[in-house]
Order: structure tokens, then sequence, then C-alpha cells
């Protein structure tokens, strides 16, 4: 999915900034592009699956999670190319437009160009 609108950029940022949200997606970006059994993630965050039900939806409306059903078991995984997509929203004019190097950027920062 890509992010090329403020409001899709605002949707998956406010999807992560909750602190369940955050450590379900991070739990389901170290599974891979395998993913997860939903119930297998309840047990890894301690969470009523009716509480982590409510918070996967939220991170698969954002575009940041995708569910399949493997017989009666969802699986849920990372939409990696949604964060790559957020991360290229996010840093699409860095350095005014200039090629910027990893540690380019930072730098800049702190010396307020």
């Amino acid at each position: 999915m890509r992010i090329s609108t403020s409001s899709a950029a605002i949707a998956a940022l406010s999807a992560l900034a909750q602190e369940h949200r955050l450590a379900a997606f991070r739990l389901l970006v170290e599974a891979g592009p395998e993913g997860l059994p939903a119930g297998t993630v309840a047990e890894h965050l301690g969470m009523p699956p009716s509480s982590l039900s409510f918070h996967l939806a939220h991170l698969e409306r954002a575009g940041l999670v995708a569910k399949t059903r493997l017989g009666r078991t969802l699986i849920y995984s990372a939409r990696f190319e949604t964060v790559r997509g957020l991360s290229d929203y996010l840093l699409e004019n860095c350095c005014g437009g200039r090629t910027c190097t990893d540690t380019a950027a930072p730098e800049r920062l702190a010396k307020g160009a």
C-alpha cells in the first residue's frame, strides 16, 4: 500500500500510537512475512483474544497488517510495503530534494539546516 496522502500517513501513525497495537505490530514484524496466528500473538502479549482482535482490526484498517484464514485460524502478518510507503512519505522531501546519506539528515537537523 503506497502512502501518498497526509490522511493515510496519519491513519498509519495513529494506529501505531497505542501501546498494545505497537507491541502487536512489532511482534508481527519480528515474525516475518509468514506472520503469526492470532492466538499466538495474544499469548505473547498476555492479552485477551477479544482485546487483541480490536487492536489488530485497527492495524488492519490502517493497512499495516494483513489477515489470512487458514482453516479456523486467523494468521496476521505485517504489511512491509505499507511501512516502506509510510517511511517514503515521511522522508519524501528529505534534505531539500538533494540525495541524502543515512547519516547526513540527522547531522543537518542537529545543525538546524
